[in-house]
């Protein structure tokens, strides 16, 4: 007995070993990119080229000055405000449709309920690349080209596709409750947004920061929209900056990620109850 116990203690701590190393090793792996992009976003020089190998030779806060300051070619803050705009409204927009979507699906039994289920997820499959020419197109046809409310329609109509999670949340409340008040004479609307909404706070958070952080990060689809260079998102100015002025790119892509990490920061609690309720039905 004592052997098997001393047996089943040793693999014990092997694994627990085994898996702080394969944890340490991934950490490692995705902060050292994270801690290199800060420090040559301080790097006095402003050039990928002065690197005394991997870090900057000298260290300096020029870069996050002029990031705000010299708006001649690169207008940073300009894009900061198109980005936040293009975030915010597309993530009041497609909360509102996702949450809906998702309280169809949740609540109601209709022909073809199924069929609709099985196919957002084979769709949410495809990469959303894939759609390019044809999102394209269309923007075209409805005269939305470089114009920030065509980016913001397409990343609202999208979000619903992913409405599953929220679907999830809403099959844990009983629906007896939407029984009783539909008894006290409340419409269906009514019952979704005075009952159901106020018993979905996390769930609301954790929609609104996915459908915020979407949008805050996304290249593609502004790129391939939006012409006007006072159009611009961050993402988009950015990836325009030359080697010479690598810094400033640092010190750019650094800011662009301190609002998005605040708000999770804040908002992980609602998160995490957001993911949890909507991962199993009880």
């Amino acid at each position: 007995m004592k052997k098997i116990s001393l047996k089943a203690s040793t693999a014990k701590i092997a694994d627990t070993v085994a898996t702080y190393l394969i944890i340490a090793l991934i950490s490692f792996i995705f902060f050292v990119p994270c801690i290199w992009i800060v420090l040559a976003s301080f790097s006095k020089s402003g050039s990928i080229y002065s690197f005394d190998g991997f870090f900057p030779s000298a260290y300096s806060f020029g870069s996050f000055i002029k990031l705000f300051t010299d708006t001649g070619t690169y207008d940073y803050p300009l894009w900061f405000g198109n980005t936040f705009k293009i975030a915010a409204c597309a993530a009041v927009l497609g909360t509102f449709l996702t949450l809906l979507t998702a309280y169809c699906m949740s609540r109601y039994r209709f022909k073809g309920r199924k069929a609709m289920m099985k196919a957002t997820l084979v769709l949410g499959m495809f990469p959303s690349f894939m759609s390019m020419t044809a999102v394209y197109l269309l923007m075209t046809q409805l005269n939305a080209v470089n114009t920030h409310w065509g980016l913001i329609f397409i990343y609202s109509a999208g979000a619903p596709l992913g409405y599953m999670v929220y679907k999830g949340f809403f099959d844990t409340i009983p629906i007896s409750i939407d029984e009783a008040a539909k008894l006290d004479g409340a419409t269906n609307f009514q019952i979704f947004l005075r009952i159901t909404l106020p018993l979905s706070k996390p769930m609301i958070v954790y929609a609104i920061l996915m459908s915020f952080a979407s949008p805050w990060s996304d290249y593609l689809l502004s790129s391939l929209l939006l012409k006007d260079k006072s159009l611009w998102t961050v993402a988009q100015g950015l990836m325009y900056m030359p080697d010479t002025e690598f810094s400033r790119y640092a010190a750019g892509s650094v800011f662009i990620a301190v609002p998005i990490m605040a708000l999770y920061i804040c908002l992980i609690k609602y998160m995490v109850n957001g993911m949890t309720s909507g991962a199993v039905k009880d």
